[in-house]
């Protein structure tokens, strides 16, 4: 009896897709992503604002892009995610194309249409690519979930929380303070 073969995807798939097709490459499956939100925009003005802030205090050496910004997790053919948020304190990952590899900190505002993906799909690829902290940022549940996989420990807090990044000593994000207003 034959199988039907179940058909791969590349980069070079990704790569000829229409202009602003938004899609994700993961294990050779492309997963589509709808527009998002005012609401999901703003809270990542708002987030990549207070962590941007935060590596200017401190001199740091971390660079933080914003989606769409190419994450090339396990450097293959097969394999692409666009994080909301990507904080990258290896320099010598960033290509004009992106970060070749894991970045250190990666934030995912949930949407209704990206509930799957970033709670269950990214979570694994996060973390076996060596991502070092995960955040899971979901509005409609009120509800942050915190991996870091460096201690290999979850935290769930709630938009009325400050909450410490890991990679970081001295860094606390107030989701009460974030600009959030529609």
């Amino acid at each position: 009896m034959a199988f039907a073969q179940e058909q791969l995807y590349t980069l070079e798939d990704i790569y000829s897709l229409p202009d602003n097709t938004r899609a994700e490459l993961v294990d050779g499956h492309i997963y589509y992503m709808a527009p998002p939100s005012r609401k999901h925009q703003r809270l990542l003005l708002s987030l990549s604002r207070a962590i941007a802030d935060y590596i200017d205090q401190k001199g740091g050496d971390c660079e933080i892009d914003i989606a769409p910004f190419a994450v090339f997790l396990n450097q293959d053919a097969k394999n692409y995610a666009e994080p909301d948020i990507s904080i990258i304190c290896d320099k010598n990952k960033l290509t004009d194309k992106g970060c070749a590899g894991a970045p250190d900190w990666i934030i995912e505002i949930v949407s209704p249409s990206s509930h799957r993906m970033d709670y269950y799909i990214k979570l694994f690829k996060y973390r076996t690519a060596g991502v070092r902290e995960y955040w899971i940022v979901d509005p409609d549940k009120n509800r942050i979930l915190v991996y870091n996989f460096e201690h290999e420990n979850m935290a769930e807090h709630s938009f009325h929380d400050i909450i410490k990044a890991g990679i970081y000593d001295d860094c606390f994000i107030d989701f009460s303070k974030l600009n959030l207003q529609l």
